[in-house]
């Protein structure tokens, strides 16, 4: 459970910094736990790969424009990136902040179109931030805010990103990340699909802090993730009990997915409907309750998504498969190639 197990090596070469022309023309890493072999498809094979009677799950997020540059009234640069809309009037927001000098209370920020933004106090790694208007926010932040390219991305946003760094099937706004997963694939695969004998069924988990921060200490179990605002349907829940009943399987369509499946499920593997907050943290050790195969991109040496994937396919067979896909010139991240692992 030491961090370092979890690291491996990686040439910054790998880390895809555009998307492909085609969405499903990634490239797919099959591992097959079972019978400990990895094997080599393109995205759009995914159609083999599962089978009549499987339910694919998507997560339904829909990334927001969370980047915003602003100015302080001494005019020095300040980054804003939004977290998660804090409950009660008005705008007010979770927020991480970037600035040569640490903000402090009560310090405006100038942003665009004639907007300002509070800061209202400090909250460990995040401050809260109020924001003016309080009318037509999200029309705002739209025409001002910035796609939240990760900083493995070394690049500015561009007109390309608001599209392509979203699901074709994303609805319900409120990630700062995308469900990476989901990014390859088509209504057009969807289609077959379901074509084939596929179900398709949703959940939201509004990708936040709890899936992108970094683990800060040396012994795993001792952090602890961030809530994330999830939300498990009636449709959904009865989808993977009828899938149960039949003998199918529940395929998580990225690590999102996963965690909102299992962090929703009882000790006897039950799916419960309803909206939650998120916290769940899965690494080797855990035992799953509801995922039987699990879609993702590759994460980021000693992440918790990796972890996570860790503790679905083994941490040693994942890290030789890592090792293999680096030999092999696969293309890492969010914009980059993907697994699937049964």
């Amino acid at each position: 459970m030491h961090l370092d197990t979890f690291d491996y090596q990686l040439p910054p070469e790998l880390i895809a910094q555009e998307p492909l022309s085609r969405r499903d023309a990634a490239r797919l890493l099959v591992l097959r736990r079972s019978h400990g072999t990895v094997t080599e498809t393109v995205f759009s094979g995914i159609v083999s790969l599962l089978r009549p009677g499987d339910l694919l799950v998507l997560n339904d997020t829909r990334v927001i424009p969370a980047r915003l540059i602003g100015s302080k009234e001494s005019g020095g640069r300040t980054e804003i990136f939004l977290v998660r809309r804090l409950a009660g009037p008005g705008e007010v927001w979770q927020c991480l902040l970037r600035a040569s000098k640490s903000p402090r209370p009560g310090q405006m920020i100038r942003l665009p179109h004639g907007v300002t933004a509070q800061v209202v106090e400090r909250q460990d790694e995040t401050w809260r931030v109020a924001f003016s208007p309080e009318e037509g926010f999200e029309e705002w932040l739209d025409r001002a805010g910035q796609m939240p390219l990760p900083p493995y991305i070394r690049r500015s946003s561009a007109d390309l990103d608001q599209e392509r760094y979203q699901t074709v099937f994303g609805r319900n706004r409120g990630a700062v990340a995308a469900p990476t997963a989901g990014l390859h694939m088509t209504p057009e695969l969807l289609n077959e699909l379901v074509a084939r004998g596929i179900a398709i069924a949703s959940v939201t988990l509004h990708v936040g802090l709890g899936t992108f921060l970094p683990v800060r200490v040396d012994d795993i179990r001792e952090h602890r993730m961030h809530r994330e605002l999830c939300s498990i349907p009636i449709a959904t829940a009865d989808a993977v009990a009828e899938t149960r009943r039949k003998g199918g399987r529940v395929v998580a369509l990225g690590t999102t997915v996963c965690r909102a499946l299992e962090h929703a499920s009882d000790e006897a593997g039950v799916l419960v409907p309803g909206e939650t907050e998120a916290d769940i943290f899965i690494y080797p050790g855990y035992r799953f309750r509801i995922v039987d195969a699990l879609i993702t991109n590759f994460h980021l040496p000693k992440s918790t998504l990796l972890m996570l994937v860790s503790a679905f396919a083994g941490k040693d067979f994942l890290l030789e498969a890592y090792a293999q896909a680096v030999e092999r010139q696969f293309r890492f991240f969010s914009y980059g190639d993907a697994m699937f692992i049964e």
